[in-house]
């Protein structure tokens, strides 16, 4: 059996083991079926599965291992930081320090230079300025709105989320794919607009408008 350095390999398990507390952290979308809230675990796992099969609709081509590591390992600082729901804009204005004291506290648990590496993906992710940056952000906005579309917008309702809102949220999305945004407006939120899920301000058709002469702009180029 090959010589193992103990105390790296023991730090490396503390860790993992230590990350499993992410499955008792719940977020606020529901499951396909309605029933009960995802937790953060089967969030990633969604997510990375959706990478892998999407990324082909990246605006740019992407580092696509990269860009599951990120959605992976994003939402980590949670098992300390606690979940922060999109539409929470009292939680959101603590969101940053919370995160950014569990990652310290999170990433300090492994070697040295894993840390560094695991630390600078999440970093990456946030700042959102690299393709695999954009492409997992949009991930993470396109997997709770499909999950929300499935069960006629339950967590929509149940929030009183407005048009206005998700708009809010959403208006990087099209930065890592504008085919996935695209299809998320058309087909998952503006229904539910009209269905009188979400609140409507008629911000969707404004926002169409604006995209419309966007587009042509950029095509005139």
């Amino acid at each position: 059996m090959e010589k193992t350095n103990g105390k790296r390999l023991e730090k490396q398990l503390q860790f993992l083991l230590e990350i499993d507390k992410e499955k008792f952290v719940e977020r606020q979308t529901y499951l396909s079926d309605g029933k009960r809230r995802e937790n953060d675990a089967e969030h990633a796992w969604h997510m990375a599965v959706m990478t892998l099969l999407l990324s082909e609709y990246s605006n740019t081509p992407i580092d696509v291992l990269k860009t599951v590591a990120m959605v992976l390992i994003h939402d980590l600082v949670e098992i300390y930081a606690g979940d922060t729901y999109a539409y929470d804009e009292a939680a959101k204005e603590t969101q940053t320090r919370r995160e950014a004291d569990a990652a310290d506290r999170l990433f300090a648990m492994l070697p040295a230079d894993q840390a560094d590496k695991i630390r600078a993906l999440w970093e990456e992710f946030d700042a959102g300025e690299t393709q695999e940056a954009r492409f997992a952000n949009t991930m993470d906005n396109l997997q709770p709105t499909m999950l929300n579309n499935s069960i006629d917008g339950q967590g929509w309702v149940e929030h009183h989320v407005t048009e206005d809102q998700i708009l809010e949220r959403n208006q990087h999305t099209a930065e890592g794919s504008r085919i996935l945004w695209d299809y998320s407006l058309h087909q998952w939120i503006e229904p539910h607009v009209r269905a009188g899920h979400i609140a409507s301000d008629g911000k969707t058709e404004k926002k169409q408008e604006q995209d419309s002469k966007a587009e042509k702009k950029r095509k005139n180029l």
